[in-house]
């Protein structure tokens, strides 16, 4: 993964711009997809040779002009233009230890959990379910806490048929992980590994090279297997001191049948003394580093 990145990323771009989108004019049958290198190189304003050395690797640090005329004859928008940018600086990139454990502070899970009627979890850099209160878990086995959220949305039925929509929301998923992750990180390319091997659709989605941070909140809209059709609002907030880690809180417009379903599965849900029993992997003391 940590090859050719910027060839790649350019590469599989200059591939899903079709040449009327930009105004060039197509006469007959056309041997690749999208626009051919001199017709990016002349919406950039740079020769064919240079833009063919930049995507060849042969040119590793362009200028930040280049990099932005290039990404205009694209047609990229801010996050995968900063991507570009990111994938051509000459800096040392900042390393992040290694997601392979990631815990949640101790004061955040006992707090998610003490909303008996409002599902809320915490994922981490790579779309694991780190923790998770009871109506979280109610709502669907998804959100359980060890639960990759991309792996169960493209690999099991159940979680298909819970998400209505559910190819679009992986596209989203796969463009955010992208967005979020270390090409060299060891679990990030064992991720990509086992879901290129076991998924068709993800085999498609990853080397379209999308890059689109998750959105801070919008609307789901799920189907529970037993009390069906939910329509549910979600926000995301970043845990502060930890991170990469964002707490997921889903909620119902007050009144509405999803409200009263939310406060029907909430039921019988908690544990010892009224009290909801928190789930996930936590950390002992609050530290920064978590």
């Amino acid at each position: 993964m940590a090859g050719n990145v910027i060839g790649e990323y350019l590469r599989a771009r200059r591939e899903q711009v079709r040449p009327e989108e930009v105004g060039i004019t197509v006469n007959g049958h056309r041997r690749v997809p999208g626009l051919r290198r001199d017709e990016l190189a002349m919406l950039a304003g740079i020769s064919t040779e240079y833009y063919t050395r930049l995507e060849q690797g042969r040119d590793r640090h362009p200028s930040a002009q280049v990099l932005d005329a290039v990404a205009r004859g694209l047609r990229l928008d801010r996050e995968a233009t900063a991507y570009l940018h990111d994938l051509a600086d000459p800096a040392p990139r900042r390393r992040r230890a290694p997601a392979s454990q990631e815990n949640v502070r101790s004061s955040v899970a006992r707090l998610i959990a003490s909303w008996e009627q409002t599902p809320a979890y915490v994922q981490g850099r790579y779309l694991d379910v780190l923790a998770a209160n009871p109506i979280a878990a109610a709502l669907s086995p998804v959100y359980t806490p060890g639960t990759n959220l991309l792996r169960a949305v493209l690999l099991d039925s159940a979680a298909q048929e819970f998400f209505t929509g559910w190819e679009a929301r992986v596209g989203g998923l796969v463009a955010s992980l992208r967005a979020a992750g270390e090409p060299d990180d060891p679990r990030l390319v064992g991720l990509v590994a086992e879901l290129s091997e076991e998924s068709e659709l993800f085999r498609r989605l990853w080397p379209r090279h999308d890059v689109r941070p998750q959105p801070g909140g919008g609307t789901h809209h799920l189907c529970h297997p037993r009390v069906g059709e939910l329509e549910l609002q979600y926000d995301k907030f970043a845990v502060s001191g930890a991170e990469d880690q964002l707490m997921v809180i889903y909620h119902a417009e007050p009144g509405t049948r999803s409200a009263e379903v939310l406060r029907k599965l909430s039921e019988g849900l908690s544990g010892p003394g009224g009290t909801p029993e928190p789930q996930g992997r936590t950390s002992p003391t609050a530290r920064a580093s978590r």
